[in-house]
């Protein structure tokens, strides 16, 4: 919520096309249903659990569930392609947005195997951070994962965000048992050194490739 004269103005979470490193973050719609497929079908990602990656013949729900959580105003997602090849290689989203209080989440995070351990993750999350704080004028930036899931909660420590806490018996997972929560967060006055090690984790990958 940012002071306009004697107005307050909250965010405003629009659906967006969001590129830059190589990586466009697409509106997601019905049209990316066969792509997800494939990209699920990468490394079998539904078979890790503790994830939120549709089984087989899931992936219309799934996008469906997502849709409804965009026209109900708390999510927006995206399909994550990789500009080079023009495959759609993964999803992620804003959730839990509370323009109240000028806050999203980034989550519902998942890649295709073989574009695990590459800049797709750095640069997806560069690119929504950059938007939440410098388009949207957001206050902070949520991360959570499951307590189990501890490859994505290194990669979200890896980013710079700092570790909140756990929820315990938070939330329900894809197989119907419930999981703890941990919490993470980025704040806007955070955010420049954050932005700064994202562009040098970026810098040195690409010197590398």
């Amino acid at each position: 919520m940012r002071g306009c004269g004697s107005l307050w103005i909250m965010i405003n979470v629009q659906p967006a096309t969001i590129e830059g490193g190589g990586i466009r973050l697409e509106p997601l719609t019905e049209d990316h249903h066969d792509a997800l497929e494939a990209a699920a079908a990468d490394g079998k990602l539904w078979e890790l659990w503790f994830t939120s990656v549709p089984a087989p013949g899931g992936m219309q729900t799934y996008i469906a569930d997502a849709l409804k959580g965009q026209r109900d105003g708390h999510m927006l997602p995206w399909a994550v392609r990789d500009v080079t090849s023009g495959e759609v290689v993964g999803s992620t989203r804003y959730h839990d947005i509370v323009p109240a209080i000028d806050r999203v989440e980034i989550g519902y995070t998942w890649y295709a195997l073989s574009t695990q351990r590459s800049h797709v993750n750095t640069t997806c999350k560069r690119l929504l951070l950059q938007h939440a704080f410098d388009t949207l004028g957001c206050k902070v930036v949520g991360l959570r994962t499951d307590n189990f899931n501890f490859r994505s909660q290194r990669a979200i420590e890896g980013i710079g965000a700092k570790r909140d806490g756990v929820l315990r018996h938070h939330a329900t997972r894809r197989d119907g048992t419930v999981r703890d929560s941990v919490m993470f967060s980025i704040l806007a006055t955070e955010w420049p050194d954050v932005r700064r090690h994202l562009e040098l984790r970026l810098s040195r990958h690409a010197s590398q490739a």
